[in-house]
């Protein structure tokens, strides 16, 4: 009895951790932003656009880029495996394009390796803005996380924020809130908390000798989450990013069921196959260096999606109380007892600070169908997980072809 209660009360006590940091997180985000000046250096720069099948959405994506651009500045889109007319719609609005051609490395990793080298054979410029072919980044976005990169000599992600499509259902507006907490609530939390973020694929700038460094981070792989792991590989080398909330990249998420699937499945896989070997090497490093900045970022790490971790809370719980019933100890199901009814309290707070306008009570209706979505999502991640990588189909387009 006792080993098992010991062993129920390590596993409560473990799933408490991520719902304390994301509570932490959440409360330090809850002040509004305040403005701040931009850093006084603007850098040479170069913008890269990774584009797939892209030709209906990249001559928008250009054209707003190039609003920010400055003369020296370099706009290059990598036409990555494409099976339409993306390079010649981004020539047409005024990008310079390389075309990659490689379809047994696919992945939106290759084609930053492909674009860096391409930059590097003309002589690099001291920072490098990633900004995906459907994203928006306004000019004035642009500037700041160029100067704020360069003042620091680390790179920053902009606030991604996600909005949800025309018309959307109660379970997209329900993914687009949580979406906004996760891309722009959790990580201001932790910038005002003194700790690093994730890269999130879009709307970050690093400096280029960071990625050219002999310990650097290697872009060319197909993993899924290719820009959460570039993040970490940073910090590893000891380049940390930084949050900069003051610059937002925006994109809309894909409406049709399938192609948010795709997405989430994508999302969460890559998520999750990254924790096993990346937390405890930043643990690992952060005790080495002295760095607490890892440790946070280990931390953030093993911060499960919001749906995902209260699946597991309550799975927690329901063993604790299974166990009690069975005439166990009652310190598993309190312990895990009370870290789901914190996680509830810090969900709602987040959802009214960073949902409003977004959500209405009738909107909670569409939470069963969503938690049995994230239950398949799950189970298919501990049988057949998802390996490669899959574009996600935007809209008003087919189902993605090979």
């Amino acid at each position: 009895m006792l080993v098992v209660d010991l062993l129920l009360c390590a596993l409560a006590l473990a799933g408490a951790v991520p719902v304390l940091v994301l509570a932490a997180q959440v409360l330090a985000s809850l002040p509004a932003l305040r403005p701040v000046p931009a850093a006084p250096r603007r850098p040479s720069l170069a913008v890269l656009v990774p584009a797939h099948d892209e030709a209906g959405l990249i001559a928008g994506t250009v054209a707003a880029l190039r609003d920010g651009l400055q003369p020296g500045d370099r706009l290059l889109v990598v036409a990555d495996n494409c099976r339409d007319a993306t390079a010649a719609a981004a020539r047409e609005a005024g990008a310079e394009v390389v075309e990659r051609h490689d379809p047994a490395h696919r992945g939106k990793g290759y084609a930053l390796d492909f674009g860096y080298r391409h930059l590097a054979a003309g002589g690099l410029p001291e920072t490098l803005v990633v900004v995906d072919a459907d994203c928006a980044l306004a000019p004035a976005c642009l500037d700041r996380i160029a100067r704020l990169s360069a003042a620091h000599d680390a790179p920053v992600q902009a606030a991604y924020r996600l909005a949800p499509p025309p018309l959307a259902s109660s379970s997209l507006r329900i993914a687009t809130v949580a979406t906004v907490i996760k891309q722009i609530g959790r990580p201001l939390g932790g910038h005002r908390l003194g700790w690093p973020c994730g890269i999130s694929g879009t709307g970050f700038a690093v400096p280029t000798r960071l990625l050219g460094l002999p310990d650097g981070p290697a872009l060319a792989n197909g993993h899924l989450a290719e820009d959460l792991k570039l993040g970490l590989d940073l910090a590893l080398a000891g380049h940390p990013p930084r949050f900069c909330p003051q610059a937002e990249v925006r994109s809309v998420l894909p409406a049709g069921a399938a192609a948010r699937r795709t997405q989430q499945t994508r999302w969460e896989h890559g998520h999750l196959s990254l924790i096993l070997p990346y937390a405890g090497a930043l643990v690992r490093a952060a005790l080495r260096r002295g760095d607490a900045r890892l440790a946070a970022m280990a931390l953030d790490l093993c911060v499960l999606p919001l749906v995902t971790l209260a699946l597991a809370e309550a799975g927690l719980f329901g063993l604790g109380a299974a166990w009690w019933g069975l005439g166990g100890g009652a310190a598993p199901v309190l312990i895990s007892g009370a870290s789901l009814g914190l996680l509830v309290l810090v969900v709602a707070a987040a959802a009214r600070r960073w949902g409003a306008g977004l959500l209405g009570w009738r909107d909670l209706a569409a939470l069963p169908g969503l938690v049995a979505g994230k239950a398949a999502i799950l189970r298919r991640f501990l049988g057949r997980r998802q390996t490669e990588w899959v574009r996600t189909e935007r809209a008003g387009e087919g189902p993605p072809v090979g």
